[in-house]
């Protein structure tokens, strides 16, 4: 086991880790949830506030939509996404996957970690490392072929290329097609267009403000 203290990994990066290492070194019952960045640790608060709402609202409203289709996707409370051939491992705001297709994944049982067979749907609800998720996870999602990956930027936070100019709230949707993501971006009032729940009723404002909640 790797016997070293989160605050000295994070703040000083002694040493990289390997993804199996960082599974084991792993904190339990933490404040703060982690991530491995090309064999980094990385530290974030747990989502608090808004943030928590925004993940837990959209959560809730595409686990109801599963139950009404009778599909066989759910939502774990906890997941890590490891991308092919990187020292990384990521958590995902709010992951969607498929039941049918854990028996493939050989990391699930021991460490709640996917390597993107059975993942369907990732979103990400944007803070203050906006660059991670437009950037950086993007391109690993990407590369793992899971079939949508969603942005959500409600403090318009996002650099100006990816979400324009002037920079407002906004949801992006990236779909792979073709083995690469092409992206739609809604706003406002839009109703979100998703390949995965293509029945699904939810606009921006509804996300960004649920219902009973303080704007």
């Amino acid at each position: 086991m790797v016997q070293v203290e989160a605050e000295s990994i994070v703040q000083t990066a002694p040493k990289r880790m390997t993804f199996d290492e960082f599974i084991e070194w792993y904190p339990e019952d933490s404040e703060y949830r982690y991530e491995l960045h090309e064999g980094l640790v990385v530290e974030m608060p747990e989502p608090r506030g808004k943030h928590a709402q925004v993940a837990g609202f959209t959560g809730l409203k595409l686990g109801i939509e599963s139950e009404r289709l009778s599909l066989s996707y759910f939502i774990p409370g906890h997941c890590l996404v490891k991308p092919d051939e990187e020292e990384s491992g990521f958590r995902p705001d709010v992951i969607v996957l498929d039941n049918t297709a854990l028996a493939s994944e050989p990391r699930w049982e021991k460490s709640s970690t996917i390597t993107g067979t059975s993942a369907r749907l990732v979103i990400e609800v944007v803070s203050t490392n906006w660059k991670d998720d437009y950037l950086r996870k993007l391109q690993a999602y990407e590369s793992m072929s899971i079939p949508e990956y969603c942005i959500v930027d409600y403090l318009g936070l996002g650099g100006r290329r990816y979400i324009g100019s002037p920079k407002q709230p906004t949801i992006s949707v990236y779909q792979l097609v073709d083995d690469e993501y092409e992206v739609q971006q809604f706003r406002n009032q839009d109703r979100i267009l998703s390949t995965v729940f293509p029945e699904l009723t939810l606009t921006v404002e509804q996300i960004f403000n649920p219902p009973g909640s303080s704007s």
